[in-house]
C-alpha cells in the first residue's frame, strides 16, 4: 500500500561527488535556503510522489520549529497516520471534514478491523498534532481551510485564560505513563542488563560489555539525580562537578535552560560515587574512543564543528567559539541548545576533542534519543536471563524481570527522595510533630522539596503523576519500623525493607520477588 513518506533534512549536506544522483547540485545548499528550508526540517512526500506546498510552508511555520527535535518527530509521525487514512479514503488533509476526524479517531481507538489500537494518551497526541495543523491553517492571516476541521469547545484555563479543547480528547488517558522500580531492583537491572552479569551475580562468558561504563555512569546518572534524559544526556564535560578531597555525599551541578523542559536553569544534585562513575569513564573508554577518532581523521571533516576558545566566568557563564570558517560567536551557556552543544569542541593535545561528554564508539557525540536502545537491549537482556522459560516470558504477571525506560529513572528517584526525606524528618532528626510544623514553615515539607528536586512547576504533577502510588499512604506508619541510620550506612541498603512494603502496598512499583533467588552480589 502507498504511504506518506518523510525525510528530514540532514545538519550537513552530503557533497555532491560522492552520491551520484546529487550530480550537478552543488548549489543545493543555496537552494535549500533560498526556499526557507533548514537543517531539521522535514519534508513530506505523498504516495503520488508529489510535496504538498501548503504540509510544507506549515513545517517551516514558527509554530511547528518552535517544537522540540522529539515533538517535531512525533507530531509528523502522527500526522501521516492521519494523511495516510485520508489517502485511502481518497482525500487530502485540506478536504477534511469533521466526519473525518471522528472516524479516524474510531479507527484508531476502536475499531475492531485495526490490529494496532492506541490507547487514550497516544491518541491524545495524535489529536494535538492535527489540532496544531489545522490551528494554524485556519488562522487569521493564513485562512487556507475555511473551518477546522477537528471539533472544539471552550474551557477556562488554569489562569483565568479561554482555551479551546478538542471534542474528541480521550478521558480514559492517564496523566504519565509512570512506574518504579525500588533501588535493589535497579541495582539487580544495572548489574544484569548493562554490566552482563547473570543470576549468579557473576560477567556472563562471552559478554562483550562495549561502553558498560559510560552506560552504567549515565542510568546511575539519572537514578541518583532525577533529571530528565535529554537533560542528563546534553551535559558538556565541565558541567560535572568534581570529585573534592573533602568528600561528601552529594555535589551540586547546574542544567541550562535550553535543555531542560521548562526552559528554566536549575541546580541539579547526584551522588559522589555517581561522579566518581563519569570520571572513570572520561579517563577510560571516551578518552580511547577520541584517540582512535582522532588517529583515523573522524574530526577534519566535521563542517559543522565549532572550536571553544573561552567559556567566560560570573552569574551567566558565556562560550565564545570560532568555526572552521573563521567566524567567530558568543553564546549564554544556559541559552545553548543540544545541538549546538554537539557542535563544541576544544583543542586538545592531539587535536580537537568533543565537549559532549556522552560519545559513541566512533567518538562523536551520542545522540540523546539513542539511549533508549541502550534501555531496550538492558530489558532484553534481563528478560532472557531471569525468564528463560517461554511460558513466564509470555506472561506478564509471572515475569520475574525488571523492566526499566528512561523516565522510570526519574520516577524511581522521585519515589526514593520521598522516602529518604521523610525518613530523616521523622526518625534521624527525631523532631516532635511541633517541630516539624515550624521546619516545614521554614524549608517545605518532603513534597514540595521533590518537586524543586524534579524541576515541577506544579505539586500537583509531583504527587498525580509521580508518585500516585504513595500518595495515600501513611509513610511515617511505614518507617516506623524501619532501622536508624548509623554513621556511614548508605540509605539505599538500609531502606530495601521499606521499600519492599511499598511495592507490596501500591500498585506499579517494581521489587525483586522473594521468590527469586539471587546472590548479594548481583543485587549491588
Amino acid at each position: 500500500m502507498s504511504k506518506w513518506r518523510v525525510f528530514w533534512v540532514p545538519k550537513s549536506s552530503t557533497a555532491p561527488s560522492r552520491v551520484l544522483v546529487l550530480a550537478g547540485w552543488a548549489d543545493l545548499t543555496g537552494r535549500e535556503a533560498s526556499t526557507g528550508i533548514r537543517p531539521g526540517d522535514p519534508i513530506l512526500l505523498a504516495p503520488d510522489y508529489r510535496i504538498d506546498e501548503l504540509l510544507s510552508l506549515y513545517t517551516r511555520s514558527s509554530p511547528f520549529r518552535g517544537y522540540t527535535r522529539e515533538t517535531k518527530r512525533n507530531y509528523i509521525t502522527d500526522l501521516c497516520l492521519f494523511l495516510n487514512f485520508l489517502w485511502q479514503h481518497g482525500k487530502v488533509w485540506t478536504q477534511a471534514v469533521e466526519t473525518d476526524v471522528d472516524d479516524f479517531q474510531f479507527w484508531r481507538q476502536t475499531s475492531p478491523d485495526n490490529p494496532v489500537r492506541v490507547g487514550g494518551n497516544k491518541w491524545n497526541r495524535e489529536l494535538a498534532a492535527l489540532m496544531n495543523l489545522y490551528t494554524w491553517a485556519t488562522k487569521p492571516g493564513n485562512e487556507f481551510l475555511p473551518r477546522n476541521p477537528v471539533p472544539v469547545h471552550r474551557v477556562v484555563g488554569q489562569h483565568g485564560q479561554i482555551v479551546e479543547v478538542p471534542d474528541g480528547k480521550a478521558k480514559d488517558a492517564r496523566g504519565s505513563n509512570v512506574h518504579w522500580l525500588t533501588p535493589r531492583t535497579f541495582r539487580l537491572w544495572v548489574d544484569i542488563g548493562l554490566r552482563g552479569y547473570d543470576v549468579d551475580g557473576l560477567p556472563s562468558p562471552g559478554w562483550a560489555g562495549r561502553l558498560e561504563d559510560r552506560n552504567v555512569a549515565f542510568v546511575r546518572l539519572l537514578t541518583s539525580s532525577g533529571v530528565r534524559r535529554l537533560e542528563g544526556a546534553s551535559l558538556l564535560t565541565f558541567e560535572v562537578p568534581s570529585l573534592r578531597l573533602e568528600g561528601g555525599r552529594y555535589y551540586t551541578g547546574r542544567l541550562a535552560a535550553a535543555v531542560t523542559r521548562s526552559k528554566r536553569a536549575r541546580t541539579y544534585y547526584v551522588e559522589s560515587h555517581v561522579v566518581g562513575d563519569i570520571e572513570n569513564y572520561i579517563d577510560s573508554s571516551r578518552a580511547e574512543a577520541i584517540r582512535l577518532a582522532q588517529a583515523r581523521g573522524r574530526y577534519d571533516g566535521l563542517r559543522d564543528m565549532r572550536l571553544v576558545t573561552r567559556v567566560s566566568r560570573g552569574p551567566k557563564p558565556t562560550v565564545y567559539w570560532c568555526d572552521r570558517r573563521g567566524v567567530t560567536g558568543r553564546i549564554a551557556l544556559t541559552e545553548a541548545t543540544a545541538d549546538e552543544r554537539m557542535t563544541w569542541y576544544v583543542e586538545g593535545p592531539e587535536g580537537p576533542e568533543p565537549l559532549w561528554l556522552w560519545l559513541n564508539e566512533m567518538g562523536l557525540p551520542f545522540q540523546p534519543h539513542s539511549w533508549n536502545n541502550v534501555f531496550t537491549a538492558a530489558n532484553r537482556r534481563c528478560r532472557a536471563v531471569l525468564d528463560p522459560e517461554p511460558e513466564r516470558r509470555l506472561d506478564p504477571h509471572r515475569s520475574r524481570a525488571p523492566y526499566a525506560t528512561p523516565h522510570s529513572c526519574r520516577h524511581s528517584f522521585a519515589l526514593y527522595m520521598l522516602v529518604i526525606l521523610h525518613h530523616l524528618m521523622d526518625q534521624r532528626f527525631g523532631l516532635s510533630l511541633e517541630e516539624r510544623r515550624d521546619y516545614r514553615l521554614l524549608y517545605g515539607d518532603p513534597w514540595r522539596m521533590v518537586q524543586d528536586l524534579l524541576g515541577h512547576a506544579f505539586l500537583e504533577t509531583t504527587r498525580e503523576r509521580y508518585l500516585a502510588p504513595v500518595a495515600d499512604l501513611q509513610l511515617r506508619s511505614l518507617l516506623t519500623t524501619a532501622p536508624p541510620f548509623c554513621e556511614g550506612e548508605q540509605p539505599a541498603r538500609e531502606m530495601d525493607e521499606v521499600f519492599a512494603r511499598l511495592a507490596r502496598e501500591a500498585e506499579g512499583i517494581q521489587d525483586i520477588d522473594a521468590k527469586l533467588q539471587v546472590t548479594p552480589r548481583a543485587l549491588g
